[in-house]
C-alpha cells in the first residue's frame, strides 16, 4: 500500500509539473498517437499487396499490433528506463538514491514516471476493437480477466528485459548502451512469427520473448489453436523474465561503487 501511495503521489507532482509546459505536454501525446498512426498505415501499405501476411489476415495483424500497444504504453509509463546511464551513472542520480528507504529500482520507476504514455493503451483497445469488429469473433465473460494476465505477462517481458539492459550501466558509461538495438528488435514482436525465418523465431520466443508481447497473447483472442500454449504461457513468461531482469539488476547495484570523482 505505501508504494501505491508513492505511485499516486509521483504522477500528482509530474502532472503538475507538466502542467506549466502544456503544450509540451500535449505535444509529445501527439507525437506518439501519429508514431503508432504511422505503425497502422505501414500494416495497410503492406497489405495492398498481398492478401495475407503467411496466411494471417488484414484484420489479424491489425489485431496483433492493437494488443502490442497496450502493454507497451503500460511498460513505457512505469520503466522508462532509456536515459539510465546518462542520468543516473554518468551523472551520478545513483548515489542518491541507494540513500533512500525504499528499493532503488523501485524509486527509480517512480520518478520515471510519464502518465501520458497511457494514451497508447486507448489507442490498442481501439484498434483492436475495430479489428475484433472485422474479424466477427465473439468473446466469453471471462476474456476481459484473461487479457489481462496476459497483458501484465507481456509487461514483465518489457519490464525484465530493459531492466536488465539498464543494468549494464553498472559496468559501462555509455550513454545510450544496446537499448536502442532492443528497442528495434521488440517490433518484431507485432507480426505474427510466421513471417519470420526458424532462428528468429526461437529468439523471439526463448531469448528476447518479444512474441510474449503481441503475436502470442493475441492468438488466443483470434481463436488461433496452435499458438494457445504459447499464449496461456504469457503470463509465466512475464513472471520468469521479469525475476530474471530483477536478479541481473540487484547484482549490479551490489558491484556499483559511486560516480566518483
Amino acid at each position: 500500500m505505501n508504494y501505491l501511495h508513492l505511485i499516486w503521489d509521483y504522477i500528482l507532482q509530474y502532472l503538475k509539473s507538466r502542467m506549466i509546459y502544456r503544450m509540451d505536454f500535449f505535444n509529445e501525446i501527439l507525437s506518439d498517437l501519429l508514431m503508432q498512426a504511422v505503425s497502422l498505415i505501414f500494416i495497410l501499405v503492406v497489405f495492398q499487396h498481398t492478401p495475407a501476411m503467411a496466411g494471417w489476415s488484414q484484420a489479424e495483424v491489425i489485431f496483433i499490433y492493437g494488443y502490442f500497444l497496450i502493454p507497451y504504453a503500460i511498460f513505457t509509463t512505469f520503466f522508462n528506463l532509456w536515459d539510465f546511464n546518462d542520468r543516473y551513472i554518468i551523472k551520478g542520480e545513483m548515489d542518491r538514491v541507494l540513500t533512500r528507504p525504499i528499493h532503488n529500482l523501485a524509486q527509480i520507476v517512480l520518478e520515471r514516471t510519464q502518465p501520458e504514455a497511457m494514451f497508447g493503451v486507448i489507442t490498442g483497445f481501439i484498434i483492436m476493437g475495430y479489428a475484433a469488429s472485422q474479424l466477427e469473433l465473439s468473446f466469453a465473460w471471462y476474456d476481459p480477466f484473461i487479457l489481462l494476465l496476459l497483458v501484465l505477462g507481456s509487461v514483465g517481458v518489457y519490464a525484465g528485459i530493459y531492466v536488465a539492459i539498464a543494468s549494464i550501466g553498472f559496468y559501462s558509461d555509455s550513454r545510450t548502451g544496446i537499448a536502442p538495438m532492443i528497442w528495434n528488435i521488440q517490433n518484431y514482436g507485432r507480426y505474427p512469427l510466421d513471417v519470420y525465418n526458424k532462428l528468429i523465431r526461437f529468439v523471439l520466443t526463448w531469448i528476447l520473448p518479444f512474441a510474449y508481447v503481441g503475436m502470442y497473447p493475441s492468438a488466443y483472442f483470434l481463436q488461433r489453436e496452435a499458438w494457445y500454449v504459447y499464449s496461456m504461457a504469457t503470463p509465466l513468461v512475464g513472471i520468469i523474465v521479469f525475476f530474471l531482469g530483477l536478479i541481473i539488476w540487484n547484482f549490479g547495484v551490489r558491484q556499483y561503487r559511486g560516480a566518483g570523482s
